[in-house]
């Protein structure tokens, strides 16, 4: 299964993820069991006279031995005139080799440095004590970036406790719609390239904090994710909304969004979800969305801004 677009090669990790004492040692984790065919959330009914949108939130991660299928959503394709999703950004072999020669300084520490010599002592040492519970290896990850270097031991401490982000669910919508006959439109945000020029002006401090909120996912954030997880499975959407993230998170992505860089690309995802949204909505017909949850139902959301904008919404 494709790896879902949101992680793709981990170098836009720090898009979906500062000095602070390192938090006490939590409880050991249990492995979430999710197991068998799941529906996941119900969809969210969004119209005005004859146009309709459904939409179907998607997260990550999820239980890594999950099967998804929602009736609902295959049966609201039975009366669904196209499927809008955006379009994945892959990386293939080739693309991953031109990336490792040509981009060397985006992805590894380089001159001669480490992954140590460019982190704060603090933060280097809560990245060593974490490192050292997943992998034997004491120096892995020392030649990548720190932002990079964060995201791989993330990676594994999710695939310790039963989580996956290789669940790609808007690419099996896709196969859904292909199957029924759906015409599907996918429509481009940003592509590799615009990851990497958000990557290159990226400032240490903003670096920073974004591996400090990896960091305080994988030292006591890991029972919100699995709780996530398996309210998305079971559809309890208001358990979701329920669930705070850690401060560290919170400063990562208030960082991000004033960035220059990092803070535009998150800006014209926001724009071109709802404008497409929007543009289907006032051309008539039925149209199926995919979209992530969180920027669905956060608040300030592309729900509250359909509503806002005169749609009605039925929630699930």
């Amino acid at each position: 299964m494709k790896r879902s677009a949101s992680s793709c090669a981990l170098a836009g990790a720090w898009l979906l993820t500062g000095n602070v004492l390192p938090a006490a040692a939590p409880a050991q984790v249990e492995e979430v069991v999710v197991t068998g065919e799941r529906a996941g959330p119900g969809l969210w009914h969004v119209y005005r006279g004859s146009s309709q949108l459904w939409i179907f939130g998607i997260m990550s991660p999820l239980p890594k031995d999950m099967t998804w299928r929602s009736k609902q959503l295959e049966s609201i394709l039975d009366h669904t005139d196209q499927l809008l999703v955006a379009k994945p950004v892959e990386i293939g072999v080739a693309r991953a080799l031109w990336l490792l020669v040509t981009q060397r300084d985006l992805l590894l520490v380089g001159h001669g440095k480490k992954l140590k010599d460019v982190l704060p002592a603090d933060l280097y040492a809560r990245f060593a004590a974490q490192r050292a519970k997943y992998t034997k290896d004491a120096g892995k990850w020392e030649k990548y970036r720190p932002i990079i270097a964060a995201a791989f031991l993330e990676e594994d401490a999710l695939h310790r406790v039963g989580l996956s982000t290789r669940l790609d669910l808007a690419d099996e919508v896709r196969t859904l719609a292909r199957r029924h006959h759906v015409r599907i439109e996918e429509f481009k945000i940003a592509g590799l390239r615009d990851v990497l020029d958000a990557l290159k002006t990226l400032p240490p401090a903003t670096e920073h904090k974004c591996v400090a909120a990896s960091l305080a996912i994988i030292e006591t954030g890991l029972p919100r994710l699995i709780d996530r997880a398996q309210a998305w499975a079971t559809g309890d959407v208001e358990r979701i909304q329920s669930l705070p993230e850690s401060a560290e998170v919170g400063a990562c992505r208030a960082a991000i969004t004033v960035d220059a860089g990092s803070g535009d690309l998150l800006a014209l995802l926001r724009r071109t979800w709802l404008a497409n949204m929007e543009r289907h909505l006032q051309s008539g017909g039925v149209t199926l969305a995919v979209v992530s949850m969180d920027m669905l139902i956060e608040p300030g959301g592309f729900l509250d801004e359909l509503r806002a904008r005169g749609y009605a919404i039925d929630a699930p």
